[in-house]
């Protein structure tokens, strides 16, 4: 099967995670996430945003990347299919272990794994709409 990507929905794909991250570590869950992690607002001052967003974004554009090459050819509906369950079964499951073996909190884990369920199913609609 030969591949045919559409780089500019992967940029955008991309791009939605940040827009997504700022509601959903700012106003939504910003607070109860810090907390659950016992950060305050001084602890977060000295992080060196542009290695952290730079990497986040180098991250974020292989998902994309990824999912595009999985999801080729389908509607931005079944985008919306594939996305959720990519991010569901995969994703938000593999964090899950990973937290219960790290001792994480269930609200920490529902908090992080479903940003990416809710991240990868408008990417799956943003590459299955722009084919």
């Amino acid at each position: 099967m030969e591949a045919s990507i559409n780089w500019l929905a992967v940029v955008v794909a991309t791009l939605s995670t940040f827009v997504l991250g700022a509601v959903w570590y700012g106003p939504l869950f910003g607070k109860v996430w810090m907390a659950e992690h016992g950060y305050t607002e001084d602890d977060l001052k000295d992080a060196n945003m542009a290695k952290i967003y730079g990497t986040a974004f180098v991250l974020e554009f292989i998902m994309a990347v990824n999912l595009a090459y999985f999801i080729q050819g389908v509607s931005a509906g079944e985008g919306v299919f594939y996305g959720f369950v990519t991010g569901f079964g995969w994703v938000a499951m593999a964090i899950g272990v990973n937290y219960l073996f790290s001792r994480n909190s269930m609200r920490l884990w529902f908090i992080d794994a479903f940003y990416f369920v809710v991240s990868f199913t408008i990417m799956g609609v943003i590459l299955g709409f722009w084919k």
